[in-house]
């Protein structure tokens, strides 16, 4: 796929389960032409200083942010935070204790695996992690470089998947609970690939705890559902963004950096919110 956009605000690295580290996103971002991105790793911050760092004097602009996991009565869901304040000490303790979490869940994941025959070494599983953060797609790589599996989707498909033998069920807070550790952060709290998550009808619910934009441009969204999402917006006062959710080269998941069109004005509409969000936290709006 053509890049297309100047813009991505969904990327992942090494820090969670991308395969490039921080600085390597940064270089690629660059080297296509990108102005702006976010670094948003699942449920941790620890690479964007790195990024941040890599992009200096590149003229990149490098959003901080985080992907956070939620649950619900909608199912898995997850928000993206722009522009924390990555050194907010509630949000690194939530974010420490999901990421132990993870590492135990994953662990019993293996487990469950060995007890189905297919022995994984955790030393290796933790090995294709470059930073803390563990979590599916790494024993799904670990199952396909022992031959268990053909791809990383048949993996998710047969074992690991909701409804698969060696699912382990993970810590999650509530939508309202995300929300709000992101806002008190003094970050910018969307709700991430709404159509693609089946979470289009919670949203109005989600705007009166706090939410205040929606990723409508996702590349898996058709163009009818963009239109549906950006009307929602303009209806709930909500910021409309969009990425890539680029997590590797190979596109196995997410799709190309850069890949998705994303409307130029977008980092600043960000940037101007995050400014009132601190505002309102600081009490004086």
């Amino acid at each position: 796929m053509q890049r297309v956009g100047q813009i991505d605000l969904h990327i992942h690295s090494t820090a969670s389960d991308g395969v490039l580290t921080p600085s390597e996103v940064i270089s690629k971002a660059v080297q296509i032409g990108l102005v702006a991105v976010a670094l948003t790793d699942h449920d941790t911050v620890a690479g964007v200083a790195e990024a941040v760092a890599a992009a200096t004097r590149t003229g990149l602009e490098v959003v901080p942010g985080v992907e956070i996991s939620s649950e619900g009565p909608w199912g898995d869901l997850h928000f993206l935070g722009y522009y924390v304040d990555v050194e907010n000490r509630a949000l690194l303790e939530c974010l420490q204790a999901m990421l132990e979490a993870r590492l135990t869940r994953a662990e019993r994941m293996v487990e469950r695996l060995a007890g189905l025959g297919m022995d994984l070494d955790w030393d290796e599983v933790r090995g294709l992690a470059a930073g803390e953060s563990v979590g599916r797609p790494h024993v799904a790589r670990a199952l396909l470089g022992r031959g268990y599996v053909t791809s990383v989707g048949e993996a998710f498909d047969r074992y690991i998947g909701r409804d698969g033998p060696a699912y382990v069920p993970r810590l999650r807070l509530t939508p309202a609970e995300v929300i709000e550790l992101i806002r008190q952060a003094g970050g910018v709290p969307v709700l991430a690939h709404p159509a693609a998550s089946g979470a289009v009808d919670a949203v109005p619910e989600f705007a009166s705890l706090g939410l205040r934009g929606l990723e409508v441009y996702y590349p898996s969204h058709s163009p009818e559902q963009v239109q549906a999402l950006l009307q929602l917006c303009q209806h709930h006062r909500l910021l409309a963004t969009g990425g890539s959710d680029f997590h590797s080269p190979e596109h196995a998941e997410g799709a190309p950096m850069g890949s998705v069109l994303v409307p130029d004005d977008c980092v600043i509409r960000l940037k101007e919110e995050a400014a009132r969000t601190v505002l309102t936290a600081d009490g004086r709006l």
